[in-house]
Protein backbone atom coordinates (compact mmCIF):
# COMPACT_ATOMS: atom_id res chain seq x y z
CA UNK A 1 0.00 0.00 0.00
CA UNK A 2 1.38 3.55 -0.98
CA UNK A 3 2.21 5.65 1.77
CA UNK A 4 -0.50 8.27 3.22
CA UNK A 5 2.22 10.88 3.69
CA UNK A 6 5.63 11.06 2.53
CA UNK A 7 7.84 8.61 5.09
CA UNK A 8 10.44 10.95 6.91
CA UNK A 9 13.94 10.93 6.98
CA UNK A 10 15.87 10.23 10.40
CA UNK A 11 17.36 13.38 11.42
CA UNK A 12 19.38 12.34 14.75
CA UNK A 13 19.04 15.44 17.39
CA UNK A 14 22.19 16.42 19.29
CA UNK A 15 23.22 13.76 22.24
CA UNK A 16 21.56 15.57 25.65
CA UNK A 17 21.67 18.95 24.77
CA UNK A 18 21.31 20.14 27.99
CA UNK A 19 17.79 22.28 27.11
CA UNK A 20 16.11 20.06 24.79
CA UNK A 21 14.73 16.89 25.87
CA UNK A 22 14.12 14.40 23.01
CA UNK A 23 11.48 12.27 22.78
CA UNK A 24 10.65 10.12 19.96
CA UNK A 25 7.47 9.57 18.34
CA UNK A 26 6.66 6.48 17.06
CA UNK A 27 3.70 6.77 14.57
CA UNK A 28 2.45 4.81 11.22
CA UNK A 29 3.31 6.97 8.30
CA UNK A 30 2.95 4.04 5.67
CA UNK A 31 0.45 0.94 5.64
CA UNK A 32 -2.64 -0.08 6.89
CA UNK A 33 -2.18 2.03 10.09
CA UNK A 34 -0.88 5.20 8.12
CA UNK A 35 -4.08 6.69 8.11
CA UNK A 36 -4.04 7.17 11.85
CA UNK A 37 -0.43 9.00 11.30
CA UNK A 38 -1.57 12.33 10.57
CA UNK A 39 -4.11 12.70 13.83
CA UNK A 40 -1.26 11.16 16.02
CA UNK A 41 1.09 13.67 15.00
CA UNK A 42 -0.84 17.01 15.19
CA UNK A 43 -2.05 15.66 18.97
CA UNK A 44 1.41 14.96 20.09
CA UNK A 45 2.55 18.16 18.71
CA UNK A 46 -0.36 20.07 20.40
CA UNK A 47 0.87 18.60 23.78
CA UNK A 48 4.43 19.34 23.70
CA UNK A 49 3.38 22.94 22.65
CA UNK A 50 1.05 22.89 25.87
CA UNK A 51 3.93 21.29 27.87
CA UNK A 52 6.55 23.64 26.43
CA UNK A 53 4.29 26.71 27.43
CA UNK A 54 4.11 25.69 30.76
CA UNK A 55 7.75 25.66 31.43
CA UNK A 56 8.68 22.62 29.73
CA UNK A 57 9.87 19.18 31.80
CA UNK A 58 12.21 19.79 34.39
CA UNK A 59 13.25 23.24 33.58
CA UNK A 60 14.26 21.76 29.10
CA UNK A 61 12.25 22.31 26.16
CA UNK A 62 10.71 19.47 24.89
CA UNK A 63 11.20 18.40 21.78
CA UNK A 64 9.56 15.34 19.29
CA UNK A 65 12.01 13.43 16.75
CA UNK A 66 9.54 11.03 14.30
CA UNK A 67 10.02 7.66 14.27
CA UNK A 68 7.70 5.85 11.17
CA UNK A 69 6.00 3.11 12.98
CA UNK A 70 4.34 1.51 9.80
CA UNK A 71 7.35 -0.15 8.52
CA UNK A 72 8.16 -3.86 9.92
CA UNK A 73 8.82 -4.18 13.38
CA UNK A 74 12.12 -4.92 13.44
CA UNK A 75 13.04 -2.05 11.19
CA UNK A 76 11.24 0.40 13.55
CA UNK A 77 12.94 -1.36 16.52
CA UNK A 78 16.60 -0.88 14.80
CA UNK A 79 16.11 2.77 14.36
CA UNK A 80 14.69 3.43 18.14
CA UNK A 81 17.68 1.65 19.21
CA UNK A 82 20.17 3.38 17.05
CA UNK A 83 18.72 6.50 18.69
CA UNK A 84 18.61 5.66 22.36
CA UNK A 85 22.45 3.96 21.78
CA UNK A 86 23.74 7.45 20.39
CA UNK A 87 22.17 9.35 23.29
CA UNK A 88 19.99 11.13 20.76
CA UNK A 89 16.55 10.45 22.99
CA UNK A 90 15.54 9.93 26.53
CA UNK A 91 12.17 8.81 26.33
CA UNK A 92 9.43 6.76 23.65
CA UNK A 93 5.87 7.17 23.00
CA UNK A 94 3.81 6.63 20.53
CA UNK A 95 0.29 4.53 18.58
CA UNK A 96 1.62 1.79 16.76
CA UNK A 97 0.34 -1.52 16.36
CA UNK A 98 0.99 -4.44 19.23
CA UNK A 99 3.11 -6.35 16.57
CA UNK A 100 5.37 -3.47 16.75
CA UNK A 101 5.43 -2.70 20.44
CA UNK A 102 5.94 -6.51 20.62
CA UNK A 103 9.74 -6.03 19.09
CA UNK A 104 10.30 -2.49 20.65
CA UNK A 105 9.61 -2.71 24.21
CA UNK A 106 12.27 -5.79 24.68
CA UNK A 107 14.71 -4.15 22.48
CA UNK A 108 14.36 -0.78 24.75
CA UNK A 109 14.80 -2.62 27.64
CA UNK A 110 14.13 -0.32 30.09
CA UNK A 111 17.13 2.06 29.08
CA UNK A 112 14.21 4.92 28.69
CA UNK A 113 10.74 5.42 29.42
CA UNK A 114 8.43 3.94 27.24
CA UNK A 115 4.58 5.13 27.10
CA UNK A 116 2.69 2.59 24.87
CA UNK A 117 -0.93 4.95 23.46
CA UNK A 118 -2.98 2.72 22.20
CA UNK A 119 -5.21 0.65 23.14
CA UNK A 120 -3.96 -3.34 23.40
CA UNK A 121 -4.47 -6.77 24.29
CA UNK A 122 -3.25 -6.11 28.21
CA UNK A 123 -0.46 -8.46 29.99
CA UNK A 124 2.46 -5.96 29.32
CA UNK A 125 4.31 -5.25 32.03
CA UNK A 126 8.01 -4.63 31.18
CA UNK A 127 10.25 -2.93 32.93
CA UNK A 128 9.78 1.06 32.09
CA UNK A 129 6.85 0.55 29.85
CA UNK A 130 3.52 2.59 30.82
CA UNK A 131 0.30 2.21 28.85
CA UNK A 132 -2.64 5.01 28.36
CA UNK A 133 -4.60 3.28 26.45
CA UNK A 134 -7.82 1.03 27.08
CA UNK A 135 -7.61 -2.94 27.82
CA UNK A 136 -10.68 -5.50 27.07
CA UNK A 137 -11.45 -5.37 30.81
CA UNK A 138 -12.32 -1.62 30.62
CA UNK A 139 -13.53 -1.65 26.79
CA UNK A 140 -14.28 -4.80 24.99
CA UNK A 141 -15.73 -7.18 28.00
CA UNK A 142 -18.03 -4.52 28.92
CA UNK A 143 -19.40 -3.46 25.28
CA UNK A 144 -20.24 -7.68 24.73
CA UNK A 145 -22.35 -7.25 28.08
CA UNK A 146 -24.25 -4.37 26.52
CA UNK A 147 -24.91 -5.88 23.54
CA UNK A 148 -26.27 -8.92 25.36
CA UNK A 149 -28.48 -6.71 27.71
CA UNK A 150 -29.61 -4.06 25.84
CA UNK A 151 -30.08 -5.69 22.21
CA UNK A 152 -29.69 -9.62 22.99
CA UNK A 153 -26.94 -9.72 20.82
CA UNK A 154 -25.11 -12.81 22.06
CA UNK A 155 -24.00 -14.63 18.62
CA UNK A 156 -20.56 -13.80 17.04
CA UNK A 157 -18.23 -13.94 14.38
CA UNK A 158 -14.82 -12.50 14.66
CA UNK A 159 -12.88 -10.83 11.87
CA UNK A 160 -9.19 -9.83 12.34
CA UNK A 161 -5.98 -9.30 10.69
CA UNK A 162 -3.65 -12.31 11.56
CA UNK A 163 -1.52 -10.82 14.28
CA UNK A 164 -0.87 -10.56 18.47
CA UNK A 165 -3.80 -8.00 18.98
CA UNK A 166 -6.64 -9.66 17.04
CA UNK A 167 -5.86 -13.04 18.29
CA UNK A 168 -5.86 -11.87 21.95
CA UNK A 169 -8.60 -10.14 22.03
CA UNK A 170 -10.43 -12.75 20.23
CA UNK A 171 -9.56 -15.22 23.18
CA UNK A 172 -10.65 -12.58 25.72
CA UNK A 173 -13.55 -12.13 24.02
CA UNK A 174 -14.20 -15.96 23.78
CA UNK A 175 -13.81 -15.41 27.79
CA UNK A 176 -16.32 -12.53 27.97
CA UNK A 177 -18.69 -14.35 25.88
CA UNK A 178 -19.00 -17.71 28.10
CA UNK A 179 -19.38 -15.62 30.81
CA UNK A 180 -22.95 -14.15 29.49
CA UNK A 181 -24.03 -17.40 27.82
CA UNK A 182 -22.70 -15.87 24.20
CA UNK A 183 -21.68 -17.86 21.22
CA UNK A 184 -18.85 -17.33 18.37
CA UNK A 185 -20.13 -18.99 15.61
CA UNK A 186 -16.98 -18.48 13.67
CA UNK A 187 -13.65 -16.85 13.33
CA UNK A 188 -11.26 -15.87 10.98
CA UNK A 189 -7.54 -13.88 10.07
CA UNK A 190 -6.78 -12.52 7.27
CA UNK A 191 -3.34 -10.91 6.22
CA UNK A 192 -2.60 -7.24 7.26
CA UNK A 193 -3.42 -4.96 3.87
CA UNK A 194 -5.89 -7.34 2.50
CA UNK A 195 -8.77 -6.30 -0.27
CA UNK A 196 -10.80 -8.89 -1.00
CA UNK A 197 -13.19 -9.79 1.80
CA UNK A 198 -15.24 -11.73 -0.36
CA UNK A 199 -14.65 -15.08 1.13
CA UNK A 200 -14.49 -13.74 4.49
CA UNK A 201 -18.26 -12.36 4.19
CA UNK A 202 -19.18 -15.39 2.80
CA UNK A 203 -18.27 -17.50 5.84
CA UNK A 204 -20.03 -14.39 7.82
CA UNK A 205 -23.26 -14.70 6.10
CA UNK A 206 -23.17 -18.71 6.68
CA UNK A 207 -22.41 -18.32 10.70
CA UNK A 208 -25.84 -17.18 11.12
CA UNK A 209 -24.18 -14.52 13.65
CA UNK A 210 -26.53 -11.54 14.81
CA UNK A 211 -23.12 -9.04 15.12
CA UNK A 212 -19.52 -9.05 13.67
CA UNK A 213 -16.39 -8.62 16.11
CA UNK A 214 -14.42 -6.69 13.85
CA UNK A 215 -10.73 -6.98 14.75
CA UNK A 216 -9.20 -4.69 12.05
CA UNK A 217 -6.69 -1.97 11.37
CA UNK A 218 -7.19 0.99 9.57
CA UNK A 219 -7.49 0.49 5.74
CA UNK A 220 -8.57 -2.58 6.52
CA UNK A 221 -11.18 -1.67 7.96
CA UNK A 222 -12.23 0.39 5.22
CA UNK A 223 -11.91 -2.01 2.61
CA UNK A 224 -14.30 -4.45 5.11
CA UNK A 225 -16.58 -2.04 6.10
CA UNK A 226 -17.31 -1.36 2.20
CA UNK A 227 -17.69 -4.72 0.86
CA UNK A 228 -19.73 -5.44 4.16
CA UNK A 229 -22.17 -2.90 2.82
CA UNK A 230 -22.19 -4.26 -0.33
CA UNK A 231 -22.94 -7.44 0.20
CA UNK A 232 -25.71 -6.49 2.18
CA UNK A 233 -24.99 -7.67 5.63
CA UNK A 234 -25.25 -4.50 7.06
CA UNK A 235 -29.12 -4.99 7.17
CA UNK A 236 -28.91 -7.66 9.66
CA UNK A 237 -26.26 -8.16 10.87
CA UNK A 238 -23.94 -5.17 13.66
CA UNK A 239 -20.77 -4.53 13.90
CA UNK A 240 -18.61 -3.86 16.74
CA UNK A 241 -15.11 -2.44 17.06
CA UNK A 242 -12.91 -1.67 19.74
CA UNK A 243 -10.22 0.40 17.53
CA UNK A 244 -12.17 2.60 14.00
CA UNK A 245 -12.10 5.74 14.43
CA UNK A 246 -13.38 9.18 12.41
CA UNK A 247 -10.52 8.80 10.04
CA UNK A 248 -12.20 5.29 9.25
CA UNK A 249 -15.58 6.42 9.17
CA UNK A 250 -14.61 8.77 6.37
CA UNK A 251 -12.75 6.38 4.00
CA UNK A 252 -15.63 4.35 4.63
CA UNK A 253 -17.78 6.37 3.30
CA UNK A 254 -21.66 7.10 4.93
CA UNK A 255 -23.45 4.37 3.52
CA UNK A 256 -21.28 1.68 4.60
CA UNK A 257 -21.67 2.92 8.57
CA UNK A 258 -24.89 1.46 9.35
CA UNK A 259 -25.10 -0.74 12.52
CA UNK A 260 -21.33 -0.30 13.51
CA UNK A 261 -20.27 0.61 16.80
CA UNK A 262 -17.34 1.36 19.15
CA UNK A 263 -16.04 2.21 22.46
CA UNK A 264 -13.25 4.52 23.42
CA UNK A 265 -11.79 6.39 26.30
CA UNK A 266 -12.27 9.57 23.80
CA UNK A 267 -14.11 11.22 21.22
CA UNK A 268 -14.27 14.37 19.58
CA UNK A 269 -17.55 15.18 20.33
CA UNK A 270 -17.38 13.94 24.15
CA UNK A 271 -19.80 16.22 26.18
CA UNK A 272 -17.35 16.77 28.94
CA UNK A 273 -15.86 19.72 29.59
CA UNK A 274 -12.50 18.24 29.33
CA UNK A 275 -13.29 16.67 26.35
CA UNK A 276 -14.77 19.94 24.59
CA UNK A 277 -12.11 22.11 25.77
CA UNK A 278 -9.51 19.72 24.03
CA UNK A 279 -11.18 20.33 20.80
CA UNK A 280 -11.70 23.77 21.19
CA UNK A 281 -7.56 23.73 21.65
CA UNK A 282 -7.00 21.79 18.61
CA UNK A 283 -9.76 23.65 16.31
CA UNK A 284 -7.55 26.41 17.43
CA UNK A 285 -4.53 25.75 16.79
CA UNK A 286 -4.96 23.60 13.77
CA UNK A 287 -7.62 25.29 11.76
CA UNK A 288 -10.52 23.14 10.16
CA UNK A 289 -8.77 21.23 7.60
CA UNK A 290 -6.71 20.00 10.04
CA UNK A 291 -6.49 15.55 10.62
CA UNK A 292 -9.07 14.76 12.28
CA UNK A 293 -9.18 14.31 16.06
CA UNK A 294 -9.89 11.19 17.34
CA UNK A 295 -9.52 8.87 20.25
CA UNK A 296 -6.16 7.33 18.73
CA UNK A 297 -4.89 10.70 18.03
CA UNK A 298 -5.46 11.60 21.22
CA UNK A 299 -3.86 8.85 23.22
CA UNK A 300 -0.57 10.39 21.35
CA UNK A 301 -1.74 13.60 23.41
CA UNK A 302 -2.19 11.48 26.85
CA UNK A 303 1.63 9.43 25.72
CA UNK A 304 3.64 12.89 26.48
CA UNK A 305 1.70 14.63 28.97
CA UNK A 306 2.03 11.10 30.88
CA UNK A 307 5.57 10.41 30.61
CA UNK A 308 5.79 14.74 31.68
CA UNK A 309 3.76 14.12 34.34
CA UNK A 310 5.75 11.25 35.78
CA UNK A 311 9.18 12.97 35.14
CA UNK A 312 7.91 15.91 36.96
CA UNK A 313 7.24 13.92 39.85
CA UNK A 314 9.76 12.17 39.94
CA UNK A 315 12.43 15.06 39.17
CA UNK A 316 13.96 12.42 36.82
CA UNK A 317 13.89 11.60 33.22
CA UNK A 318 15.42 7.77 34.26
CA UNK A 319 13.34 4.62 34.50
CA UNK A 320 13.73 3.54 38.36
CA UNK A 321 12.73 7.04 39.46
CA UNK A 322 9.75 7.23 37.71
CA UNK A 323 8.47 3.64 38.15
CA UNK A 324 8.87 4.12 41.96
CA UNK A 325 6.36 7.09 41.53
CA UNK A 326 3.92 5.97 39.34
CA UNK A 327 1.62 4.08 41.53
CA UNK A 328 -1.66 6.33 42.20
CA UNK A 329 -0.19 9.00 39.67
CA UNK A 330 -3.28 11.50 38.62
CA UNK A 331 -3.98 13.97 36.37
CA UNK A 332 -6.50 15.84 34.18
CA UNK A 333 -6.26 15.22 30.85
CA UNK A 334 -8.87 15.38 27.84
CA UNK A 335 -10.03 12.13 28.92
CA UNK A 336 -11.35 13.41 32.12
CA UNK A 337 -9.08 12.78 35.44
CA UNK A 338 -7.14 9.45 34.57
CA UNK A 339 -4.83 7.78 37.18
CA UNK A 340 -1.96 5.37 36.75
CA UNK A 341 -2.11 1.89 38.61
CA UNK A 342 0.15 -0.39 37.71
CA UNK A 343 1.64 0.92 35.18
CA UNK A 344 -2.43 1.16 33.21
CA UNK A 345 -4.31 4.20 32.61
CA UNK A 346 -7.64 3.78 34.22
CA UNK A 347 -10.10 5.93 32.38
CA UNK A 348 -13.75 6.36 31.96
CA UNK A 349 -14.82 4.00 28.16
CA UNK A 350 -17.88 4.90 26.36
CA UNK A 351 -19.95 3.18 23.66
CA UNK A 352 -20.93 5.02 20.80
CA UNK A 353 -23.10 4.05 17.15
CA UNK A 354 -22.20 5.59 13.58
CA UNK A 355 -24.09 8.13 12.80
CA UNK A 356 -23.23 8.77 8.81
CA UNK A 357 -19.33 10.01 9.40
CA UNK A 358 -19.66 10.88 13.08
CA UNK A 359 -19.95 8.91 15.98
CA UNK A 360 -23.16 9.59 18.60
CA UNK A 361 -22.14 8.77 21.85
CA UNK A 362 -24.71 6.94 23.70
CA UNK A 363 -23.55 5.68 27.35
CA UNK A 364 -20.50 5.27 29.60
CA UNK A 365 -19.67 1.50 30.02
Amino acid sequence: MAPLVAPRQLTVPPAHERDVLNMALVIPLQGPAGIFGPSCESCATLAVEDINAEGGVLGRELNLVPVDGGTAPATVAAEVDALIRVGAIEAVTGWHISAVREVIAPMIGGRVPYAYTALYEGGEHRPGVFMTGETPDQQLGPALDWFARSVGVRRWTIVGDDYVWPRSSARTARRFLRQIGGTVCDEMYVPLGTTDFSEVLHRVEASGCEAVLMLLIGQDAVEFNRAFSAWGLDRDVLRFSSLIDENVLLASGADTTRGLMTSAGYFEDLATTSGLDFAATYLSRFGPDAPVLNSLGESCYEGVRLLTELMRRAASVEVQPMTSVSEGLSYESPRGTVELRDRHLRQTVFLAVADGLLWDVIQQL
